[in-house]
């Protein structure tokens, strides 16, 4: 599988610990050596523009997608190669999932849980085989993680759905899984999606 886009979901917050920051800013640096774009969110703001600036700056081309809402706010950057604007956030988040060739969610709040959910579903259902990471930075996924565990262990989902995404606890070890990515057979028939485990 040869990977080229890397989607990257974030916070578009200014007001956070520095940490996210510092490491948002760490993987675009890393993302872009590795040779990869960024697709993101266009937004010139937070987490993700942390992480875009960085990209940029080392050679990699950053990819905007955003609703016509927030492109009206005026928080777009003229740093992206191309910037669609689409009608609304389904659209926005289509539009993601066509250009881009893997995803990673640094720290973000509930419009970037949304996205990690829906891409994670995508792949559950055999809609896509990328590779889903999680950036967990100052431990900020643990607790999602437990859900997900959670989850799993009441069979509301199989216990297969571990290899649905994969969580990193640094920069270079996301990186790394990018590079390293070997998709799975993904089991979508309907015995394997509805049966016990």
């Amino acid at each position: 599988m040869t990977i080229k886009n890397v989607c990257v979901f974030a916070s578009s917050c200014n007001y956070l610990d520095d940490i996210y920051y510092k490491e948002a800013s760490e993987f675009g640096t890393l993302l872009s050596l590795a040779g990869y774009n960024m697709v993101y969110g266009g937004s010139s703001l937070g987490v993700m523009w942390a992480c875009a600036e960085q990209v940029k700056a080392n050679g990699g081309n950053i990819i905007g997608v955003m609703p016509e809402k927030l492109h009206n706010m005026g928080v777009y950057t003229d740093e992206c190669v191309d910037l669609t604007v689409t009608k609304g956030m389904r659209e926005r988040k289509a539009k993601m999932d066509e250009m881009s060739d893997a995803v990673v969610a640094l720290a973000g709040g509930f419009g970037t849980l949304e996205e990690l959910t829906e891409m994670i579903v995508q792949k559950q259902l055999g809609y896509n085989n990328k590779p889903i990471v999680l950036l967990n930075t100052n431990g900020f996924y643990n607790k999602l993680n437990d859900f997900f565990e959670e989850i799993i262990t009441q069979n509301f989902a199989r216990s297969e759905s571990r290899n649905l995404y994969y969580i990193a606890q640094t920069p270079e070890n996301a990186v790394n899984y990018l590079k390293n990515y070997v998709p799975k057979q993904l089991a979508v028939s309907k015995a394997d999606i509805y049966s016990r485990n």
